[in-house]
């Protein structure tokens, strides 16, 4: 069964409400595991009003639940999978505050993701947007990730909606390839990986990473590099470097790769451990951010940690 993925615009509680609520009376009407992730004032508003329901509504605050997008996609995952048979109902409305350029970005890209993660899940998914409250941006970028909207005037399929790869093409032109002449260079020549770890450890450390994370851009710098010696063409090298408050570990090798990698190399969640692009998955969960680019100069990915 397909995804129904709808954006919802909504302005102040009362009109919030008029619309969330009988959308999650009618997940239990038929029978689908309900949740509701909601920002303040809305989650304890939603709480109130549907409290003749009981437990039959999971609540989340959007504040906890969206904190990393893979993080979240990964969660949402979860759900959908322990819910099975029943399908999902979820009222899910993002945060859109207090992200950096870059971190807004990718929480636009998540929006388009869930058309591919969950496309065959039979989950429905309304997006709650504040029109009166989020900059413009938000909103427009809401209509070119949903395929469903849901505005004064319109509720129904979405014209301005964009393929998800074809979307994620449009993302990775946005990030910059430039390397800073400062950067510190390591040399990957062997299939000892031990000096590499020390090295990346050392400079996280030392950048102000807490002990976790720093250990976190050590596997994940390992998982790159081990899969560069497999795959790529020497010679294969790591650079770190700062970048306001982030420490960015990028490997790079000389080799083509064939076909190459599309937007949604390594967003997607793989059901094991053996299927194909389990370990660029995993270096997403393990760092704030991973880039991939792929061209006539070489294969170079991109960790930031901050």
């Amino acid at each position: 069964m397909a995804l129904e993925h709808k954006a919802f615009m909504y302005r102040g509680t009362e009109d919030f409400l008029s619309v969330t609520v009988p959308y999650l009376r009618s997940g239990l009407e038929r029978g689908q595991v309900v949740i509701a992730v909601a920002r303040e004032p809305n989650l304890t508003a939603l709480r109130d009003v549907l409290a003749p329901h009981g437990g039959a509504v999971t609540y989340f605050d959007s504040a906890v639940f969206y904190k990393h997008p893979v993080h979240t996609l990964r969660d949402y995952q979860t759900i959908v999978k322990q819910s099975a048979p029943r399908t999902v109902c979820a009222l899910a409305e993002p945060v859109w505050q207090g992200w950096d350029e870059r971190q807004t970005l990718e929480w636009v890209r998540y929006e388009s993701l869930i058309n591919v993660v969950f496309g065959e899940s039979g989950a429905r998914s309304l997006c709650p947007y504040d029109a009166e409250g989020l900059p413009p941006r938000i909103l427009a970028e809401a209509r070119r990730t949903h395929p469903l909207l849901l505005a004064p005037g319109h509720d129904g399929a979405n014209g301005d909606y964009i393929d998800p790869v074809r979307f994620g093409s449009g993302c990775d032109r946005r990030f910059s390839t430039d390397r800073p002449a400062g950067a510190e260079y390591f040399s990957i020549d062997g299939d000892d990986l031990h000096a590499l770890r020390v090295f990346v450890g050392e400079r996280a450390l030392r950048h102000g990473l807490a002990r976790q994370k720093a250990q976190n851009l050590v596997t994940a710098a390992n998982e790159v590099a081990a899969n560069a010696l497999q795959h790529g063409t020497p010679p294969i090298g790591l650079w770190t470097w700062r970048d306001g408050a982030d420490l960015v570990c990028e490997i790079g090798d000389h080799g083509f790769w064939r076909p190459g990698p599309d937007p949604l190399t390594g967003f997607i969640p793989p059901d094991s451990a053996l299927q194909r692009g389990f370990g660029l998955w995993t270096v997403r969960l393990l760092v704030d951010l991973m880039e991939l680019r792929a061209g006539w100069d070489g294969t170079f990915v991109r960790l930031h940690c901050a």
